[in-house]
Formats: C-alpha cells, structure tokens, sequence
C-alpha cells in the first residue's frame, strides 16, 4: 500500500477563504482524496477538505520556516 503524507484530517473550525486553482491541481486533489479512500471514491474526502491539511503539513515540515520562526518568536 502506497504511504501517503497526508492520513487524517481534523475536523476544526473553519476559517472561511477563497481559492483558485487549475483543473489540473484539481483533478490530483480528487485522486489523492481516492487514495486515502484506499482507492474507493466512496467514502473519500472532499478534494477541498486536503487542501488545509496539506498546507499545514507542509509548513509544519519546512525547516527553514521553523528557523525563521523560532528566531522571530512570530505567534
């Protein structure tokens, strides 16, 4: 089984934000969310509901940023 990055979405309250992206990011999205269905698209996460947790993911594991931010004690 393939091992994804991504593998469980928290259920917080919302902040409600606009986003554009291309057909194609899209399209990716909505196969990623059929991968964490383990395969099924029942039952898959919405292709909208990745795109927090991805960004928090990737923020939570970018070195430099934690530097940055350690350095700065920025909230």
């Amino acid at each position: 089984m393939t091992r994804l990055k991504l593998t469980d979405i928290a259920d917080e309250k919302p902040v409600r934000l606009t986003v554009e992206l291309t057909a194609r990011l899209h399209r990716d999205l909505a196969a990623y969310a059929v991968a964490m269905g383990g395969g099924e698209a029942k039952g898959a996460p919405a292709p909208e509901r990745l795109i927090p947790a991805m960004i928090e993911r990737f923020i939570a594991t970018d070195r430099s940023f934690a530097k940055t931010r350690k350095g700065n004690h920025s909230p």
